[in-house]
């Protein structure tokens, strides 16, 4: 069986059978339910140390990524799987580009201001 995967070009990992079928989209379905459903949880309860929640919600968003990139957006490590791989880095290189762009803006824009009381005295 290994050795018909490696001729198809196929990573060991990639199951061929399951790829894009029902049964993969209701795994993928019912991992990303549990998520949200546990980010829900951990956001309104007391068990978890407060400090802590928001460290766990990344965390499950990232699974939640996770989830949503192998089940729905089928990447993979697969060798043909290349393109879509930097296309994915890429996106993300934008986004953060355009967020942490926009916070370090916003940033100086705040230093920089005039304390509203100053500003307020300058229109009387």
């Amino acid at each position: 069986m290994s050795t018909e995967i490696e001729a198809q070009g196929m990573a060991p990992g990639v199951n061929v059978h399951t790829r894009g079928t029902r049964g993969s989209y209701l795994i993928g379905l019912s991992y990303a339910v549990v998520l949200t459903l546990a980010s829900f949880w951990a956001s309104s309860t007391d068990v978890i140390y407060s400090p802590g929640v928001p460290i766990l919600l990344g965390v499950l968003a990232i699974a939640q990524m996770g989830v949503h990139l192998v089940f729905f957006l089928h990447i993979s490590s697969a060798p043909d799987q290349t393109n879509n791989i930097l296309a994915l880095a890429f996106g993300i290189f934008v986004v953060g580009l355009l967020v942490f762009g926009s916070m370090i803006i916003m940033a100086h824009l705040n230093h920089n201001m005039m304390p509203m009381n100053k500003l307020m005295q300058m229109q009387r």
